[in-house]
């Protein structure tokens, strides 16, 4: 029931007093999705799920087809909460798109549209196929005859008897779009009987056709001919975005032809797309934009050549780009509310309100998505869905409106009490009370009211503006704001004080070792207010009393000025004068430079020596401001008279020489190529020289190319994971340079070659099974192990296998979202950064059956005023489900949110409840596949009399409950505690 005009405003004054009434709109957490039901299904029922929260709770309605679904046909629907539960579906009455619709007393939202397929898979005509006559050499195609079907299919071929399936490979090969069987040159070992295997992908079963036999003519061979395609993709095949596209090519032949692809505008295949049965199967996982375009089959022999083409457009569903969300807006505003998806093609918009058609007027508007309502009154809450659709799909974004009025309030945002201001300055004084619509303010200082004028401004949000702020403009300003609801007041205290100035600021200074100097800073400022001065050295405060020797604060009450006694070249930096009052703060900052001579060159090294020639290299020191023009080598002999000057020649090494990673047997070098301006010459390049740390010889390489930034040396003696020496120099045409400084690399690693042990698997339910293993042996010389990649499969098709990675240290893993009942296999290997190990070997295990279905029943109960017993009936579970072990009974009170849970192996249960208010009680069976279905809820009204008693039928169909509320109780299982 929506509430009226005259109760929304009640509610907007309640939730702005106390917030003791909050109500919010509903919020879907569950919705339907796209269902198959398979036809012959044990499972008799099946569930569209549905699930929304809010306040007060929602309650659910269901639409087939655009129809309301008629709840009362009990025999067919069953609502479970939000959950629509379909019994003994049919495909002639069933099929189709489902809509749930959520409702409280804010409003309507409606989910998206799910659709109930069925899916069945009848049998092949009996009837005789005939015999198939061909000569040696000719090809043929064998036709499947898809029996009457529903759903995805897939196809294989028996040849003679049952379990001899067709092997495929270049000669031949099985439609997974046709079902046909295609044979692209007989030869005698084919003769034989030919049997189409259909499966449903959705129910498992299969069906087989009629033997076809096929015989050898005996009027000669057949000679070569050129291939014809006889199996091809469509001219035009859309493909959304982010699915598997698989594209089928087979030609008939002789000899047999050889299949390739390319596409047709000559860019190549990216590394994801896979060539699959002897490439008859182009696959191109998670499809894109830049994977749509046109592709060519090309099926050739040595008697010619065909070609087979098709394009593929890509399509993507709408997705959200900009969501809407809750918005609370005050009487007689506009909204605007802006929703934007993409998807190929451009998505329409269309709005909804409670779950209808948004009606549009004068106030009402929507273009190109966005929803615009003018002069909002408190009827336009509501629940708003916009919908963004295209021909491929669409997507629902649901939220709120609350249009709210209320008298203005300053408890939420109250007025500063006191703002401080210096003379001359702009000051703006805030008035934002909380109303609904927006309050119109006043402003008094004292008890006058003030006006604008050229230094007096009101502000649009209500504030007020002082510009040019004098000692007159102090004292205590009041704001009144009102509205058609009410009014309030609010306060500040403004004090206005003189500026603080420095009238003699630090200036830069460039003085030498030695000397000594003063940094100024003195101010004015105002009398009533205390005044601090604090230095500042390279960002850090300076501590005079630990620099005593060097710093001193001199001057009187308002000077500030440093004294900085024999300069050193430590003192060098920024210096930052801070001073202030508890009004204001001013800082005015220097820059001190003090020059000294440079220091020495550092980490002096001689590379190599010659008969004419030594190699030296340094580093530079610091130039202590004074940038250094020139080096000067001196060199002596045991025959010279003293040091004499050496002539030089100045050349760079590479900088930054590294490496590591690569494939196996690699070593991988790399540095940082030399600037065009340091190469000093023509001619430039690399030497690379590397050895295996502890011998003594270099292996030297030349790269010819500056810019080259990496060496990769291939060979097959290099173990993996070894240490090596690297070291690159440079030359040009006048000779070799300098080499970089001697550094250590490991050589790429190698794929691991143990596989894991005691390789065990163990069914945990229904969907769950964890693997577990042993380490493989590893040592860190053989690399780093990056992790283990578990592979996974039922029904022994290993091909169509999953696979989950886990990280190096762990040694399980479980396996989530897997089919009951049903064989599983697995296998483990250990992977590093090159490649994968060897399969453990494979172990297998079987899944739990599906709890059972059927709830218990008969829940019965008798209360007093201090305990609560319950009785229900025994689950028997079927044949196909797993054997009840026991029973967990939910409980809560009616006022409270989480639910507690006690497990027990009988049908009965006693309860103490210390507490006298409702209770909403459940209870399920307990299997090793999970639990079972839940029985109907039980509300036990608070007990206001000395006996009670009752049972689900009748209860809880007069009381439903949506959630579960936690609570403290006391049970009992036959005895007391």
């Amino acid at each position: 029931m929506m509430l009226s005009w005259k109760q929304l405003i009640l509610l907007s004054f309640i939730g702005c007093l106390g917030g003791e009434l909050l109500l919010q709109g509903p919020v879907f957490i569950k919705e339907p999705s796209n269902s198959i039901f398979p036809v012959g299904s044990e499972d008799k029922k099946i569930t569209l799920n549905c699930e929304a929260r809010g306040n007060p709770s929602p309650h659910y309605r269901w639409q087939l087809n655009g129809s309301d679904i008629n709840l009362s046909m009990e025999y067919h629907y069953k609502l479970n909460g939000g959950n629509l539960v379909v019994i003994n579906p049919n495909r002639n009455w069933d099929t189709g798109s489902y809509q749930c619709f959520a409702t409280n007393s804010v409003g309507t939202i409606v989910s998206r549209e799910a659709k109930l397929q069925f899916a069945y898979l009848e049998n092949f005509q009996t009837k005789m196929r005939s015999t198939v006559s061909v000569r040696e050499g000719q090809g043929v195609v064998l036709l499947c005859g898809l029996p009457p079907h529903s759903g995805e299919l897939s196809y294989a071929w028996i040849f003679n008897e049952y379990p001899s399936f067709v092997e495929e490979d270049s000669r031949r090969f099985v439609s997974q779009e046709t079902g046909h069987l295609y044979i692209a040159k007989v030869e005698p070992l084919d003769v034989g009987n030919y049997t189409c295997v259909v499966t449903s992908v959705v129910t498992n079963a299969r069906v087989l056709g009629s033997p076809t036999p096929l015989v050898l003519r005996s009027d000669g061979v057949m000679g070569e001919y050129e291939p014809k395609i006889e199996v091809q993709f469509p001219e035009t095949l859309p493909a959304a975005k982010g699915s598997t596209v698989k594209l089928e090519c087979f030609a008939l032949g002789n000899p047999v032809p050889q299949i390739n692809w390319r596409r047709s505008d000559g860019l190549p295949f990216s590394t994801k797309i896979k060539l699959r049965k002897s490439s008859g199967v182009l696959e191109i996982p998670n499809f894109q934009q830049e994977d749509a375009g046109s592709y060519e089959c090309i099926a050739e022999n040595s008697r010619g050549r065909n070609v087979a083409r098709g394009r593929l457009t890509y399509y993507a569903k709408p997705h959200w780009v900009q969501l809407i969300k809750d918005v609370e807006i005050a009487v007689e505003d506009s909204l605007y509310w802006e929703c934007r998806a993409s998807g190929k093609p451009k998505p329409s918009y269309r709005w909804l309100k409670n779950g209808e058609a948004l009606v549009l007027e004068e106030r009402t508007q929507i273009e190109n998505g966005a929803l615009t309502i003018s002069n909002l009154n408190v009827t336009d809450s509501g629940m708003f869905q916009c919908i963004a659709e295209n021909k491929h799909g669409l997507v629902y974004s649901s939220a709120e409106l609350k249009v709210v009025a209320s008298a203005p309030d300053f408890s939420k945002t109250p007025m500063k009490k006191l703002i401080q201001v210096q003379v001359g300055s702009e000051v703006s004084l805030d008035c934002k009370p909380r109303a609904s619509p927006r309050a119109l303010s006043s402003w008094k200082k004292g008890d006058v009211p003030i006006q604008e004028t050229e230094r007096i401004s009101f502000l649009k949000d209500g504030g007020l503006k002082i510009a040019n702020v004098t000692k007159a403009d102090a004292g205590i300003y009041t704001c009144i704001a009102e509205n058609q609801f009410g009014k309030a007041n609010g306060t500040t205290h403004l004090v206005v004080t003189e500026p603080t100035r420095i009238t003699l600021a630090p200036s830069n200074m460039d003085v030498s070792v030695g000397e000594s100097v003063i940094l100024p800073c003195q101010v004015q400022h105002d009398p009533l207010l205390d005044i601090m001065f604090t230095w500042y050295f390279n960002g850090a405060l300076t501590d005079f009393k630990k620099d005593g020797s060097h710093f001193e604060k001199v001057g009187g009450s308002s000077s500030g000025d440093l004294m900085i006694r024999n300069i050193q070249l430590k003192h060098s930096g920024k210096y930052v004068c801070m001073v202030q009052t508890g009004v204001d703060s001013v800082s005015s900052a220097a820059d001190l430079i003090v020059r000294g001579s440079p220091g020495p060159p550092e980490d002096v090294k001689v590379d190599e020596i010659t008969d004419t020639t030594a190699q030296l290299s340094w580093k530079e020191g610091t130039d202590n401001h004074s940038p250094v023009i020139s080096y000067s080598v001196q060199a002596r002999t045991p025959f010279s008279v003293g040091w004499q000057t050496a002539t030089t020649v100045p050349e760079v090494p590479p900088s930054d020489a590294s490496g590591g990673g690569g494939s196996r047997s690699e070593l991988v070098i790399t540095w940082d190529p030399v600037p065009e301006e340091l190469q000093n010459g023509e001619g430039f390049g690399y030497v690379v020289a590397f050895r295996p740390v502890g011998v003594t010889n270099w292996i030297q390489t030349v790269v010819t190319s500056p810019d080259t930034p990496r060496y990769v040396f291939r060979n097959e003696s290099i173990l993996p994971f070894s240490l090596y020496e690297v070291k690159v120099g440079v030359y040009n045409n006048k000779g070799e340079g300098p080499f970089s400084p001697v550094t250590t690399v490991f050589s790429a690693e190698e794929e691991p070659t143990a596989a894991p042990s005691q390789v065990c698997a163990n069914s945990l339910s229904s969907s769950e099974i964890e693997v577990s293993w042993h380490a493989v042996p590893w040592k860190l010389s053989n690399g780093h192990l990056l992790g283990y990649e578990v592979q996974y499969w039922n029904n022994g098709e290993e091909e169509s296998s999953s696979k989950l990675k886990v990280a190096g240290n762990v040694t399980s893993a479980r396996l989530r979202g897997l089919k009951s009942n049903l064989e599983y296999y697995t296998a483990v290997r250990a992977f590093n950064s090159a490649g994968t190990g060897p399969f453990s070997a494979t172990v297998n295990t079987t899944t739990k059956k599906t709890p059972p279905s059927q709830p218990p029943g008969n829940v019965v109960w008798n209360a007093t005023d201090t305990k609560v017993l319950l009785n229900w009936e025994q689950v028997k579970a079927m044949e196909n489900e797993s054997e009840v072990t026991g029973y967990k009974v939910f409980y809560r009170t009616i006022s409270q949110n989480n639910v507690q849970v006690l497990n027990t192996n009988k049908t009965s249960a006693e309860l103490l409840l210390p507490v006298k208010e409702d209770y909403i009680i459940e209870v399920k069976a307990t299997t090793d596949g999970g639990d079972g279905t839940s029985s109907e809820q039980i509300r036990i009204p608070r007990i206001t009399n000395m006996d009670a008693r009752g049972c689900t039928s009748a209860i809880s169909s007069a009381h439903p409950v949506s959630g579960y509320i936690s609570t403290v109780l006391f049970f009992i299982v036959n005895t007391l505690w």
